[in-house]
This record gives structure tokens, C-alpha cells and sequence, in this order.
């Protein structure tokens, strides 16, 4: 079953436009219009992957998304060089 959620800000306050998704084994942040973020929970390991086209698209963006993630926008940057994250095309689908 899907369950949406407003994402909570830094205030303990719902913030408008900012989403939280669980699906089963996936959570999914989404801004707006766009999925940012995707966390995986597999057998052994959570899989996060982040959208390549809008993952830093902003900072209200970046600030939610680091909320979600609970990392700071340089920690994430590090993971995507180190590739423990993926980046990928999150929001192809909802394009067409």
C-alpha cells in the first residue's frame, strides 16, 4: 500500500510541496513535481539513488533532500563520487 506524507521541516511543522512516498521496500522523496531521491531497502543493504537532472536543483531542493537523507549536501556529494549512491534519470517516466 502506498502511504504520502508531507516531508517534515526543522520547524516539527508538515512543509507544503515537499513529499515523502513508502512503497513497499522504497521511500521516495519528491519536490514538487520531480522525484529527487529513491532509498531501496534490499536483502542486505539500503540502495540510494538520486535523480541526475534535479538531485541539487535548489536549495530549498537540497535542504529537503537533506532532510530526508539525514547528510548534508557535501556528505552527498561524497557518495555520489564514491558511487555508494547512484545517480539515474528518476523522473523519465513521468516526462513522457
Amino acid at each position: 500500500m502506498i502511504k504520502i506524507t508531507n516531508i517534515i521541516g526543522n520547524s516539527g511543522e508538515a512543509v507544503k510541496n515537499q513529499f515523502v512516498i513508502y512503497d513497499e521496500n522504497k521511500t521516495i522523496f519528491q519536490s514538487y513535481d520531480s522525484i529527487i531521491c529513491v532509498k531501496e531497502q534490499l536483502i542486505d543493504c539500503q540502495k540510494i539513488t538520486l535523480d541526475k537532472n534535479v538531485w541539487d536543483y535548489s536549495r530549498t531542493t537540497s535542504k529537503y533532500r537533506n532532510i530526508f537523507l539525514g547528510l548534508d549536501t557535501k556528505t552527498t556529494k561524497r557518495n555520489i563520487e564514491s558511487g555508494k549512491f547512484a545517480l539515474d534519470d528518476l523522473n523519465k517516466e513521468i516526462m513522457k
